[in-house]
């Protein structure tokens, strides 16, 4: 049996958790990326479709079951429709997804790692609040997650000014300023 790592990562707006699952789907060997809020339980799991030259019914793994034996990256995690949430929580658990439609059924392989990205429910993540409260997903989803990484923009005018002005001197001159401060 596969360990299922599951690990959603939560945070402010802005601070790259979209930018850091993409890279990781982008360098991982076996990965697949998604949103959301495009991808619906079907895409998730697995759909039967009528093959166009065959004319019989196929099926076709959604992204947990292409990325078995490797990662599925889903960002925007809490864009995601209740309903198409519930679609993972067998995958979660029990590393397969079952399937009984227009005469297929059948169990697929889903062990794979889930990677995903949250946005908080309130704008910013208030850390007087509980995740399920920041998040605005069922406790019931949180805990098929084995770990849960925090990635909060900390308020510091000074930090921000800096950022700016490297970003917009990278831009400007398409290289890295000199620093000028000791290290």
């Amino acid at each position: 049996m596969y360990a299922v790592a599951a690990l959603p990562h939560a945070g402010d707006p802005g601070v790259t958790k979209s930018q850091l699952i993409k890279y990781i789907a982008h360098i991982f060997p076996r990965a697949v990326y998604t949103t959301g809020k495009g991808s619906s339980g079907v895409g998730l799991t697995a759909a039967v479709q009528r093959d166009p030259v065959t004319s019989e019914m196929v099926l076709e793994g959604g992204a947990l079951v292409v990325a078995d034996k490797g990662i599925c990256c889903i960002d925007e995690f809490d864009k995601m429709d209740e309903g198409d949430r519930t679609a993972i929580h067998e995958v979660m658990k029990q590393q397969t997804v079952s399937i009984a439609k227009a005469g297929i059924t059948t169990t697929l392989n889903t062990r794979t790692t889930v990677l995903a990205a949250a946005n908080p429910a309130m704008g910013r993540y208030d850390v007087k609040r509980s995740p399920t409260e920041n998040i605005n997903l069922p406790a019931a989803l949180l805990s098929r997650f084995d770990l849960m990484w925090l990635i909060l923009d900390k308020k510091d005018s000074e930090a921000d000014r800096a950022l700016c002005s490297h970003v917009l001197s990278v831009h400007q001159t398409s290289r890295a300023p000199e620093r000028t401060d000791a290290v």
